[in-house]
């Protein structure tokens, strides 16, 4: 037997927003790059489920080469090592182009 469904509220699903840490921005979660302190270093979290202090990019050169240089390290309280910017630089070269 089918399972009944409830009758829709007609009130909008909630979508989360975060704020991107180069441009301030703010945009739906799935919309953006999230970015994980932890105690290995930082790290991109493509599920967003990753335990640690995150933070969130648009995919755009422009706010990975600001939030590189300078926010980042700030919004995720840590400086960041050589290896941390050369592993987030790869992820994003690994990104397909935005539009």
């Amino acid at each position: 037997m089918a399972k009944p469904t409830k009758p829709s509220s007609g009130r909008p699903r909630h979508v989360p927003q975060r704020t991107c840490v180069a441009c301030r921005e703010t945009e739906a979660k799935a919309a953006l790059v999230r970015l994980v302190r932890t105690a290995d270093g930082v790290f991109a979290d493509p599920t967003g489920k990753q335990p640690g202090r995150g933070a969130y990019l648009h995919v755009q050169r422009s706010c990975w080469e600001r939030g590189i240089r300078h926010s980042l390290a700030s919004a995720l309280r840590t400086n960041l090592s050589e290896a941390d910017v050369q592993r987030l630089s790869a992820f994003f070269d690994a990104l397909p182009p935005s539009e």
